[in-house]
């Protein structure tokens, strides 16, 4: 049965181009620094864009050491499970030890039982597969004894409930580009429900092979090929000279849970969810819909029991795809009408790229940085907007304190997501 419990946030963690913690990350947001960068060349056939927003640096072990509030013998755990686990399952270990330290889980949480999973991921070991094929034809005994394990996205829903202790309700789940979304709104339903007092939400890493990268640039949606030479120029969300999506890496993670759990074991929220949408348009190809996006965001303004002109910025999909910018910034327009001049827009993904499945993770907690240290990211690229009728954000940060966001997520296939957050 449905209850009135509130839902928020009592923790975030991620792993990215920009910050390989949270406060790292909104450092970055708040000086506009962008993760994108010509790609290191490789002996592989090479791409036709080799621009992206790649984690770099990455140690898994240097990561586990930092955690000085983390037990001993939770770092050895976590090691244990990563040591020789692909790349997207190791960032996943680190950002959601980041999280689960943040909301005070580690001496002070609820029942093994009361405790949910939902992994935002899907086709997350592309790469990591495709780097196995060579090896694979010359000698298919040389496969690891753990690959049938490993290139289930259900691997990361076993690690991270090993190490947590992790026993109610878990799954993994999918919605392209709108992946991190689906999977805090269900995570919020699952706690809004009763179900769990507490619930762990992973966007993974989305690690993609050379075929990926390739498709997408084949079908359009993939920019990046007009600032070859000016990499961080590449992405550019509402900007007239947008070419496509540029790719991002990044695992983000949040902790969901109730009022009555939080003050139960006294911790605040660092935002509360007030509602969401989530709605299909019924429709199998790539192209976005007006319609269906204004209805999400009106969907979840309604469920929130707010009006247009409570909201004040919103952390937009902006993917710098010239189609679904035109598209989003119609629909931001037919939702909020008249509040336009009022409401302030960014992209994250103009800093960070497209992260594809964990996007929504990340920018819900791009939202809530900047909701909590009262500043606007910058729009790092816009320089001619492809409409005059919204308030974006400019080139530099501006302080600006806020209590309602809202932030949208849409995907191929017609999936359409927004949560409202609300500042605590």
């Amino acid at each position: 049965m449905l209850t009135t419990n509130k839902v928020g946030i009592t923790g975030m963690g991620t792993v990215s181009s920009i910050g390989n913690n949270v406060s790292t990350f909104c450092n970055s947001l708040r000086s506009g620094k962008s993760g994108i960068k010509k790609t290191p060349a490789t002996e592989e056939l090479k791409v036709s864009v080799d621009i992206a927003a790649k984690i770099e640096g990455f140690s898994f072990s240097d990561s586990i050491d930092r955690f000085q509030n983390v037990s001993e013998e939770k770092c050895q755990h976590a090691k244990r499970l990563g040591r020789r686990a692909p790349f997207v399952i190791q960032t996943s270990i680190v950002s959601a030890l980041e999280a689960w330290s943040n909301a005070r889980l580690h001496d002070n949480r609820p029942l093994p039982e009361r405790v949910g999973l939902i992994v935002a991921g899907q086709n997350s070991t592309q790469n990591y597969q495709y780097d196995l094929i060579s090896k694979f034809r010359k000698n298919p005994e040389y496969l690891s004894p753990r690959y049938a394990l490993e290139f289930l996205e259900t691997n990361q829903v076993g690690v991270l409930s090993e190490l947590f202790d992790i026993k109610g309700e878990g799954f993994a789940v999918g919605g392209a580009s709108a992946t991190g979304n689906v999977g805090i709104i269900k995570g919020y339903q699952l706690v809004r429900a009763g179900l769990v007092d507490v619930c762990l939400v992973t966007g993974v890493v989305a690690d993609l092979s050379p075929m990926d990268i390739q498709g997408f640039i084949n079908i359009g949606a993939m920019g990046g090929k007009q600032y070859l030479d000016q990499p961080e120029k590449a992405c550019r969300p509402f900007d007239t000279q947008h070419e496509g999506f540029i790719y991002g890496q990044a695992s983000a993670c949040v902790v969901l849970e109730s009022e009555i759990s939080a003050k139960k074991r006294g911790v605040s929220f660092l935002a509360e969810i007030n509602g969401y949408a989530l709605s299909l348009d019924s429709n199998s190809a790539a192209n976005p819909n007006v319609d269906g996006e204004a209805k999400a965001m009106l969907s979840a303004l309604n469920q929130a029991g707010l009006s247009v002109s409570d909201v004040d910025y919103i952390n937009t999909h902006g993917s710098s795809s010239p189609l679904g910018d035109k598209t989003e910034a119609e629909a931001i327009g037919k939702a909020f009408k008249d509040h336009t001049s009022d409401l302030w827009l960014n992209s994250t993904k103009g800093l960070t790229g497209h992260c594809l499945y964990s996007a929504g993770v990340v920018e819900t907690i791009a939202t809530v940085a900047q909701m909590q240290q009262g500043f606007l990211h910058p729009n790092k690229n816009l320089e001619t907007p492809v409409c005059d009728n919204l308030q974006f954000c400019g080139t530099e940060a501006i302080d600006y304190e806020f209590d309602v966001a809202m932030s949208n997520s849409f995907g191929f296939g017609g999936i359409n997501t927004s949560i409202v957050l609300k500042r605590r």
